[in-house]
């Protein structure tokens, strides 16, 4: 729930800046003069990226949530196996352990999004990112696909 939070709170004050940036590049249009209206443009390009990057990035979350809750009413959700450090870090053996058997069930299933789904969670307690991200987006790809 604090992650949901944080992630409202974060849209907000970005949609809030986009804003008043936005408002900042109509104000240079609306000067007239060559230079400003050149400057207003290009201002207002930045909250048009922005504002594309934060839908696709909403997008992607509400996506991945749907699949967490379709997986966890099939009772398919990863459980948490991992083994920590005194801090509470996850110890890096264990979520290699834990990555490979992910990676074995995926290339077992490479066309079941649950698989895919599971791998990126594991890519995610591996602390890659990326890997992970584009691991949820071809479960998300999938799931779409299988749905039709």
């Amino acid at each position: 729930m604090r992650a949901k939070i944080s992630y409202a709170v974060t849209a907000a004050l970005l949609v809030f800046y986009f804003v008043l940036v936005g408002s900042r590049g109509v104000m240079l249009i609306q000067s007239g003069t060559l230079l400003t209206v050149t400057f207003g443009i290009a201002v207002l390009i930045l909250p048009v990226i922005g504002v594309w990057f934060l839908w696709k990035n909403t997008q992607f979350v509400r996506r991945a949530n749907q699949l967490a809750a379709e997986l966890d009413a099939e009772g398919g959700l990863p459980v948490d196996e991992l083994k920590r450090t005194a801090a509470g870090r996850i110890d890096r053996d264990s979520a290699d352990e834990v990555f490979a058997r992910r990676k074995a069930e995926t290339e077992a299933a490479p066309d079941d999004w649950r698989s895919w789904f599971r791998l990126a969670v594991a890519y995610h307690d591996a602390r890659d990112t990326p890997r992970a991200r584009k691991a949820m987006q071809r479960a998300i790809a999938l799931h779409q696909s299988s749905a039709r």
